[in-house]
């Protein structure tokens, strides 16, 4: 795994893959091979189908890695807070909002980096 990406991983998961670096070796693998498939959705949509898997799943830590991932890749604030709102008739009012807020942290600490 390139270090870059590396060290964006929470603390505790780097130490699972310093434990078990062959689990995540193939995580890994299986998870480009899938990214990769002849056909498949372009790369940056990619990351906006897995926010969305993300706030559906309900998963925190997700959603803030796939918020980075969106922002890196392109996309604008309001895209990002879209794909959230998208959720509202699925998972519901109270969820959509939670994920919101969500964003919303990653989103303010984005901005307080480029400004410092």
């Amino acid at each position: 795994m390139k270090e870059d990406i590396r060290k964006e991983l929470p603390d505790f998961l780097q130490k699972v893959i310093d434990k078990y670096p062959g689990i995540w070796d193939g995580f890994d693998a299986l998870g480009n091979a899938i990214s990769e498939l002849p056909g498949g959705i372009d790369k940056k949509s990619q990351h906006l189908v897995k926010l969305g898997i993300a706030i559906g799943a309900g998963s925190e830590g997700a959603v803030h890695s796939h918020v980075r991932r969106a922002k890196k890749a392109g996309f604008s604030n309001e895209q990002i807070y879209h794909a959230a709102l998208l959720s509202i008739t699925t998972i519901g009012w109270p969820g959509a909002v939670a994920r919101l807020s969500w964003i919303d942290d990653i989103l303010k600490e984005i901005k307080a980096r480029k400004a410092a």
